[in-house]
């Protein structure tokens, strides 16, 4: 082998190592909404709601517009999120303790619960919570730093002064990102957007004002877009850190949210239903060179993201998932059919016993899907769901509702 030949050799055996190297294991970043209908952005075809930046987001991404959470309740849904587990399984299933119990005696499921922050951590990674955050310190679910300090007699509930993560702008994620110095980490950005108070900056606000539609309708869609700006503050960041192409970027909405015409408050079959106005919601995944940017109508839901992120990490779970792999489902290498899933009681019954605060089940097989009451005097519920016209506003939708015994 000639001098120049071993030369060429070692300088590809250096390259090929420097590029392993700067390979590590991927950054992972959750975007949530918050109480957004899963028809309300520009790339699920709304008509006015602009939303570019989610719509650059989705366009690299898997997009999958038919995304469910399994429940429709806002602590819930964030805890399976978070653990990849049904509400049953985790035992977070409602919002608020028994009258009279103290709110701390909730938090001995998200201690024992194995996590996403804490399963990145046995890797080496770091983590930072900002926005909604229901279990008290964020350290009980496994983040090594964090804005929520989750202390009830300090006014946390469900986020504290995390909350103001997007209204007021974006800096704590930002020097989170910055002093990572290379450390893989996982960020949680969870803000109380588009959720009320509906109380856009007024140069949005006027971009959807106009005679004829209900100023709660008006303010609720700036809303949307005011997240959307938040959104791309964010995956901007990304981009001039140069860490958007060693990040993966999950994006979805904690429930759906059907706006009433004349309040900021949510309309029947939406928020804490059963109905597809308040579990349905678009998730998306981005991760460059690993899964190719494509709209999916695989049924998939938020139960999914866990065991996806653990997949492209290298960890194996502690205990089995009922998720699938996305990357797999966008690859063509994995499918479902059927969905799964539960609503609660917003307050609590007994903190052991989940059944005790279920409404119902419903489980979802291509375009059929059926609502089980748990209450023994209701009837069950079979609908079409091929029948939804696609366009349609999302409070106007006419689905069939076949009759079964």
């Amino acid at each position: 082998m000639s001098r120049s030949t071993r030369f060429g050799c070692l300088a590809l055996t250096v390259l090929l190592l420097s590029s392993a190297v700067s390979a590590g294991p991927p950054n992972v970043v959750v975007i949530l909404g918050d109480d957004q209908a899963w028809t309300d952005y520009g790339f699920m075809g709304h008509p006015e709601i602009k939303t570019p930046h989610l719509d650059r987001l989705a366009s690299q991404s898997a997009c999958f517009t038919q995304g469910y959470g399994p429940t429709s309740l806002c602590r819930a849904s964030l805890a399976s999120i978070i653990t990849g587990l049904y509400p049953h399984q985790h035992q977070i299933v409602g919002n608020d303790p028994p009258q009279g119990t103290d709110r701390a005696e909730m938090l001995r499921h998200i201690r024992r619960a194995p996590t996403l922050p804490k399963y990145l951590g046995d890797k080496g990674y770091i983590s930072f919570q900002s926005g909604k955050w229901w279990e008290g310190s964020p350290a009980e679910g496994g983040f090594t730093a964090f804005m929520s300090h989750g202390d009830p007699a300090k006014g946390g509930r469900h986020g504290d002064v995390g909350l103001k993560i997007g209204r007021d702008g974006m800096q704590p994620v930002f020097d989170f990102i910055d002093g990572t110095k290379g450390k893989p980490f996982f960020l949680w950005y969870a803000p109380l957007l588009p959720h009320s108070p509906h109380n856009p900056p007024q140069r949005l606000l006027a971009k959807y004002t106009r005679d004829g539609k209900p100023l709660p309708i008006a303010k609720y869609e700036a809303m949307c877009e005011w997240f959307d700006e938040t959104c791309g503050q964010l995956l901007d960041h990304l981009d001039q850190k140069h860490l958007a192409k060693e990040t993966i970027v999950v994006f979805l909405a904690d429930n759906g949210w059907i706006q009433q015409p004349d309040s900021d408050q949510f309309a029947p079959k939406s928020k804490r239903s059963p109905y597809d106005g308040g579990l349905r919601t678009p998730i998306l995944v981005r991760w460059p060179g690993h899964i190719v940017p494509r709209r999916i109508e695989t049924p998939v839901s938020s139960i999914d993201i866990v065991p996806t992120v653990l997949a492209a990490v290298g960890i194996t779970p502690k205990v089995p998932l009922p998720g699938i792999d996305l990357a797999q489902v966008a690859r063509g290498e994995s499918d479902r059919t059927t969905l799964f899933g539960s609503t609660f009681d917003h307050d609590v019954a007994d903190i052991d016993r989940p059944e005790a605060s279920l409404q119902f089940r419903w489980c979802r097989e291509h375009q059929w899907k059926l609502i089980l009451p748990q209450d023994a005097g209701s009837r069950p519920e079979l609908y079409d769901l091929s029948e939804d016209p696609a366009k349609s506003p999302i409070w106007l939708l006419r689905i069939r509702m076949l009759s079964i015994a």
